[in-house]
């Protein structure tokens, strides 16, 4: 039985207009409503996009890892994020998940965006190719994809509440055109954000009815943020289809009461359902009874629902463990930025003895982000391990820690403590009763649990360990949560008090709250029993986290420490990064830098040897102010759990850095063009207007540290000509060659770009803008042609006046490179009028 307009409305005409409403909120936080009338059963839903985590925060609960979206976008390779979504898709699958809240489509606008490592890239060009390929990638195997946030919700600073004001021109071409792109791909499902736009919050938005819905043709489901609906009948009236989580919404029964009181239409409640159902059914959520097939990917248009005689995609062959890894592996080298080389990579496994590496990164390599997006891999490889298992048999391989990064205390990990009740690895989850007695206990792996299991009168958390310190001294303990806490060692109080939550931001809330500390001395041979415990409260959540960290390392010891290793060794690695809270969902930066600390680490480690690399574990951009000092610089981003293997692939030359920058990287932050993340007054004025990312650096003559579209292979390329057409039609796509040649000893691939300019346009315009790229291969002394297609959208601007688009006549300038400050090849392109001849 198809799922034509027809046969959902013989659905729709078995449910009182009550019922009908009572589908449009969540049953729970991760599900939304059956329906026995018709066998709908509840959709499963998940957070992304590195990773499917499922329904609940347990890291027994393992998922695969991907490297993040900056790091997929820095791929440049369609064909390739599209493979990963399937692999995404196949994850969901074993998961029983029907929806990935995925991807994000937000912008870098601002180099101190807190969740950078999240978004794909400073371009709207970029941003939507990638997130259209990682969208049919998920799509084609059944699963549903996300675009979110929709829209202009590109910094965390106030997210839920900030109002962000920014011109309809800009809207236009920049923050909505990435959500244009996911549509056309045929995305099933698009999230309203947290944010107001010009006075309206998202979920209550015009924008959510027109572009979206009208112009757009976008059929599919518009669902909440988590907790975004605020309000009951200006959301309902408006473009959103389906408020979450449930069952506590502000929809449910006052959506129902809002219906029979008129003050909602019917109808409006009617075509929400309708986009509900025709999800359902393309997911396989409705009963074999009353609908089937329900539809498969369709042609890269506008809408997204199914349609008669559409038939289901596949259900993906769970990827066996080795391909899934090997995949994720070959993303990390893929996304990998060698952002200078003065000749030092790639390393020659046989001309080496010893290599020193160096930094708490190496050991402890940060694989992703924090906040709502992260998931629990069942293994990770740290870049010390990729290193070594790359060395075995050529080399022996020599880790020194260097100075402790800045940051809080670690969770406590399953290696440093015991649950004092079996002795084994782990924590001891309790759950008390309000008199203190034991309603429910488990061994847990370690200190981070954002979901301990409610049982019936639950009141108080706790969490139990058996330090055993291999470090004598001052140590560092912690406990993170909110409401009554207590910490105590040996039986001995060490913090106690009430903490109540400074937001309702829900990333804060459930998944990174903040941390209370408190020291104390700690002795080699003596376990000592470590005890947090945290009362139960209503809007505080049930996160708990359990921290310790001994006595920090004297610096200047072990700065020299780090220099006598890279001294000895025939080369250096050191790896340098950012913390959990310096780059998560939740807030956003207020610095660039690495801290003093690891900055004078690589300097100390370069100045002991020539020969040093130095590994940036990030997420954003971040100040590098030794990158001339060091032998060559390579960008890791948060990697995923393959991000040892993938990245030692490239150091020792088994495969090539593969990407190029999705966001230009200031030297110094006060050079960005754009900084600003602070509403004033609860506004956030986005007075840059078109200019973001390398459009603003251009705009203000200023030169970043390293361009958008920059990175270095292990090769070398020579721009030879660019050809263009004669005439170009206004409405028309343009097809661009660029021919460039192999000058260097190795094959390799360049990702070639092409630029657009418009000298004295009549409307303003940036100095030059991104407009298309094409991935060229070649063998060395080889000549090769890029056929770039440029879209008929990169030329066109949006006109206010008149609200609709419009494309100058007139001379424009191709221009063509490696990356937006590197664009040797220049020609002048005529466009004409659609009737011209």
């Amino acid at each position: 039985m198809g799922t034509s307009d027809e046969e959902i409305d013989r659905l729709l005409g078995k449910l009182t207009p009550r019922a009908r409403a009572l589908l449009l909120d969540g049953a729970t936080t991760w599900r939304t409503r059956a329906e026995p009338a018709f066998g709908l059963r509840e959709l499963v839903m998940s957070d992304g996009p590195a990773g499917v985590r499922g329904e609940a925060w347990d890291e027994r609960d393992t998922s695969v890892l991907l490297p993040s979206a900056s790091a997929l976008a820095a791929t440049w390779d369609e064909p390739l994020v599209e493979s990963l979504g399937g692999l995404l898709a196949a994850e969901a699958r074993r998961k029983g998940v029907d929806v990935l809240l995925a991807p994000t489509l937000n912008l870098h606008r601002s180099p101190l965006g807190g969740r950078h490592f999240e978004c794909f890239s400073e371009d709207p060009e970029l941003t939507g190719r990638i997130g259209a390929a990682l969208v049919r990638g998920v799509q084609a195997h059944g699963v549903a994809a996300t675009a979110k946030h929709y829209v202009a919700n590109d910094s965390e600073t106030d997210r839920l509440a900030v109002d962000v004001r920014v011109g309809e021109r800009a809207l236009r071409e920049v923050y909505l055109a990435p959500f244009e792109a996911a549509v056309a791909a045929g995305v099933r499902l698009v999230m309203a954000g947290y944010n107001a736009v010009d006075g309206t919050t998202m979920t209550a938005s015009d924008l959510l009815t027109d572009p979206l819905k009208g112009e757009w043709g976008f059929d599919g489901v518009v669902v909440s943020d988590w907790g975004a609906v605020r309000t009951t009948v200006d959301t309902a009236r408006g473009g959103l289809d389906l408020a979450m989580p449930g069952p506590d919404s502000p929809w449910g029964e006052a959506l129902a009461r809002a219906v029979a009181d008129g003050v909602v239409p019917e109808a409006a409640v009617d075509d929400k359902v309708r986009r509900l159902l025709r999800l359902a059914a393309w997911v396989g959520a409705l009963g074999e009874g009353e609908a089937s097939g329900g539809g498969g990917p369709r042609e890269a248009r506008g809408g997204c629902g199914p349609r008669a005689g559409d038939t289901h995609p596949p259900a993906p062959r769970p990827a066996a463990a080795p391909e899934g890894r090997a995949l994720a592996r070959r993303a990390v080298a893929a996304g990998s930025v060698l952002l200078a080389n003065r000749g030092v990579l790639p390393l020659d496994p046989g001309g080496l003895r010893t290599v020193a590496v160096i930094g708490a990164h190496a050991a402890r390599t940060r694989t992703q982000g924090g906040g709502s997006a992260g998931v629990f891999p069942r293994e990770e490889v740290s870049v010390l391990d990729g290193i070594r298992d790359a060395l075995r048999g050529h080399a022996r391989v020599v880790h020194v820690p260097g100075p402790r990064p800045d940051g809080p205390a670690p969770p406590l990990d399953h290696d440093a403590c015991t649950d004092p009740r079996s002795g084994l690895p782990g924590v001891l989850l309790r759950m008390l009763d309000a008199d203190g007695r034991e309603l429910y206990a488990e061994r847990r792996r370690g200190g981070r649990l954002l979901e301990p299991r409610l049982v019936p009168g639950a009141h108080t958390v706790e969490i139990s360990a058996r330090l055993r310190p291999r470090t004598a001294g001052r140590w560092t303990l912690g406990v993170a949560g909110f409401g009554r806490m207590s910490l105590a060692l040996d039986g001995r109080p060490l913090l106690a008090g009430d903490f109540p939550p400074p937001t309702d931001d829900p990333a804060v809330v459930h998944v990174n709250p903040p941390a209370q500390y408190a020291e104390a001395d700690l002795a080699v041979g003596q376990d000592a029993l470590l005890v947090a415990r945290r009362e139960l409260a209503p809007g505080t959540g049930r996160a708990t986290v359990v921290s310790a960290a001994p006595p920090a390392p004297d610096v200047a010891a072990s700065l020299a420490d780090a220099a006598r290793a890279a001294a000895a060794a025939d080369a250096a690695i050191v790896v340098v990064g950012t913390t959990e809270h310096g780059e998560s969902e939740g807030y956003d930066r207020t610095a660039l830098t690495l801290g003093s600390t690891q900055d004078a680490l690589v300097r100390a480690v370069a100045a002991a040897h020539p020969r040093t690399v130095a590994v940036v574990n990030s997420g954003g951009p971040v100040e590098l102010p030794w990158r001339d000092a060091v032998g060559a610089v390579l960008l890791a981003w948060f990697p995923g759990q393959e991000g040892g293997g993938g990245l030692a692939d490239v150091l020792f030359g088994h495969t090539e850095p593969g990407g190029r920058l999705p966001t230009t990287w200031p030297a110094v932050l006060a050079d960005a063009p754009v900084t600003r993340t602070r509403p004033a007054d609860g506004r956030l004025h986005y007075d840059e207007g078109l200019h973001i990312g390398h459009r603003g650096w251009l705009s203000h003559g200023r030169t970043p540290a390293y361009w958008f579209g920059h990175g270095l292979g292990y090769t070398a390329w020579a721009y030879e000509e660019l050809t263009v057409p004669r005439k170009a039609w206004a409405g028309g796509d343009l097809t661009v060659r660029v021919r460039v040649r192999n000058t260097g000893a190795r094959a390799g691939r360049e990702v070639v770009q092409v630029y657009l300019a418009r000298p004295g346009s009549a409307v303003e315009r940036p100095v030059r803008w991104f407009a298309g790229y094409a991935a060229v291969r070649a063998r060395p002394g080889e000549t090769v042609t890029a056929t770039v297609r440029v879209p008929a959208r990169a030329l066109r601007h949006w006109c206010v006046e008149e609200r609709a688009w419009r494309t100058e006549e007139g001379r424009w300038r191709v221009l063509a490179g490696r990356s937006a400050g590197e664009v040797p090849l220049v020609a002048d392109l005529e466009v004409r009028g659609p009737g011209a001849g």
